[in-house]
């Protein structure tokens, strides 16, 4: 059994990235008459995760450093800068700004149960209504 199997943090062989995604990834970039082998996508896979790695290594030591006892979207920027990955910060800080606004707009939706103005025990009833509309519908059906 692997220490990620009984609870303990996974080894670096148990780390990866899903091959059908990074395939996924690899076709969309290449032109349409050239095509990867799976030892070179095992590679990529290889070094996209030694690249994490790397990444949240450096950003773990920054943030021990502020006495920080989690990692912020802040603490991965100064690591790439301090690894000289500073080319991908903009892009970075573009995919934050996105997914910030996108949990903004996720925590505004309000739940179907809020918007319509019922109990749940109004919905209950509603819904065991339906039930029987459609037992009644089936019997009819099989009937005839």
């Amino acid at each position: 059994m692997s220490d990620h199997e009984t609870g303990g943090m996974p080894s670096d062989e148990d780390l990866s990235l899903p091959k059908a995604t990074v395939t996924k990834m690899i076709a969309e970039l290449l032109p349409n008459d050239i095509t990867c082998a799976k030892e070179t996508r095992d590679l990529v896979i290889e070094c996209c995760v030694e690249f994490i790695h790397l990444i949240s290594s450096e950003a773990n030591e920054i943030c021990e450093q502020e006495s920080k006892k989690t990692i912020a979207p802040e603490h991965i920027i100064s690591a790439l800068k301090r690894l000289g990955f500073e080319s991908f910060t903009a892009e970075v800080e573009s995919v934050l700004k996105d997914h910030k606004q996108q949990q903004k707009d996720r925590e505004r939706k309000v739940s179907k149960l809020e918007q319509s103005g019922l109990t749940e025990e109004e919905l209950a009833a509603q819904q065991e209504a339906l039930f029987a509309q459609s037992r009644e519908k089936f019997r009819t059906t099989t009937q005839q």
